[in-house]
Parts: C-alpha cells; structure tokens; sequence
C-alpha cells in the first residue's frame, strides 16, 4: 500500500479541566490530557495529550471539564521544542478534530438541569476549516 495514514480515536475520561490559551495571532488553542484504559489490562491507562483549535477547542473548553468521558479523533503528532534549561525536548499530542461527549447530560452539567444539551444525545463538535489544523501548530505554540 502507498502512502501513509494518520488517524487515531481515543475514548476517555479528562485528567483535569481543560485549559485554553490564545496564540499572538488570536487563534485560540485548548489542551486536556485523556486517561484511556486498556480493556485487556485494567490496571493499565495511557495519558494521552490532546490539542484543540479554534472553535472546537473553545467549545471542548466550554463543555468539558475534570472527569468528562468523550470520544475524540484526531492526528498523532509529535513536536520538537527546547525547554527553559535549552534541552531538546519532544512532545507526542494528539491533534484533535472532532469530539463528542459520552455519558449523560447530568455527568455533563455537574448534576444540574440539561444545561443546553438535548436529552441523552451525544455532544458532537467537529474542527471548523482545514487551516485549523495545518502548519499553525508549527509556527505558533502558546505552552
């Protein structure tokens, strides 16, 4: 087969509430880490770093928070940067464009009514346009 492919699709719960950040350019950009269990091992989870941009990060940033379960797919992407120190360091990110929100509306709000979220439907977002995701992650990283 030719050519190559990069997709992956993760199914877990948030490690801490999301955090967004806004690059010089104005362009906002979330990240949360995703605690995904192998259910062969239950002993074993994966901490899996998870970018968003634009509108679907602020929407992520909006609806998710410490302990929200959610769908996400995305690209695998690994950054090089030098830290404070001047060490080369790498980062391995899942770049996300779309998510969706699993459990009910209850877990979503924080116990309350359905806060905007229709009966027991999945929230779905997906990324806005194509340069959301394109060499932005390159020129402009706001961590």
């Amino acid at each position: 087969m030719a050519g190559s492919y990069n997709r992956i699709i993760l199914v877990g719960n948030l490690t801490r509430d999301p955090e967004i950040r806004y690059t010089q350019s104005g362009k906002g950009v979330t990240k949360f880490t995703l605690a995904v269990n192998n259910p062969r091992n239950k002993e074993e989870t994966t901490f899996v770093d998870i970018v968003a941009w634009d509108r679907l990060g602020e929407t992520c940033n909006t609806y998710l928070k410490k302990g929200s379960n959610c769908l996400v797919e995305g690209r695998l992407v690994i950054r090089s940067y030098d830290d404070k120190d001047g060490n080369k360091r790498k980062a391995t990110e899942v770049v996300i464009d779309n998510m969706q929100m699993l459990g009910s509306p209850r877990d979503r709000s924080g116990g309350g009514d359905d806060a905007g979220f229709n009966g027991g439907a999945p929230v779905a977002a997906r990324a806005g346009g194509g340069d959301a995701l394109g060499d932005d992650l390159d020129d402009e990283i706001p961590f």
